[in-house]
């Protein structure tokens, strides 16, 4: 199977796209790498701090954003932008993936805490609730920062609302 038809696959897969595309690529050489270059061309916008998804399951992603002049501010430190980038990437792939397939969600708010100049690899790690449910309910999604030496830099609090998926055929009927 061509890479392209793998990717249009899971595009048009009708149950949770991400847990689909992350438990097919994980386990191949260089998977979680074509996973990441997913996520980055379906949101360009989390794309732009060009990190790596490194550990994804149910209530739990990990993903790393390395120290480069792309995600610095004019203090040589990792920009505060940067940091809330990843945190709300972690925080999203982790509830995502954790999601029912019949449910849909949105960040609704966020907060960050900025404890100390971010610098070298900065790893986001989110610990999350598991919607069992599509039913609409406000979730508090957390979400650590931690550099190289295991200190947190900084923390971020998502309020995501998660909702059931509209239907695509009363959507079209109207």
């Amino acid at each position: 199977m061509k890479f392209s038809g793998f990717l249009e696959g899971l595009v048009n897969a009708r149950g949770n796209v991400i847990r689909e595309a992350w438990d097919r690529l994980a386990p191949l050489p260089g998977g979680k790498s074509i996973f990441s270059e997913f996520v980055s061309r379906a949101v360009p916008y989390t794309g732009t701090i060009d990190a790596k998804v490194e550990e994804l399951r149910a209530g739990h992603a990990e993903i790393s954003m390395k120290d480069k002049r792309a995600v610095r501010n004019h203090l040589g430190s990792v920009h505060a932008i940067a940091l809330a980038n990843l945190a709300e990437y972690a925080g999203n792939l982790a509830v995502q993936y954790s999601m029912p397939d019949d449910a849909r969600f949105i960040v609704a708010g966020m907060s960050m805490q900025y404890l100390k100049k971010a610098r070298g690899t900065i790893r986001g790690v989110c610990d999350c609730p598991i919607p069992t449910t599509a039913e609409k309910k406000e979730y508090t999604v957390r979400v650590s920062l931690v550099d190289k030496g295991g200190e947190e830099v900084a923390t971020a609090t998502l309020k995501t609302l998660i909702g059931p998926k509209k239907d695509k055929e009363k959507k079209s009927k109207n």
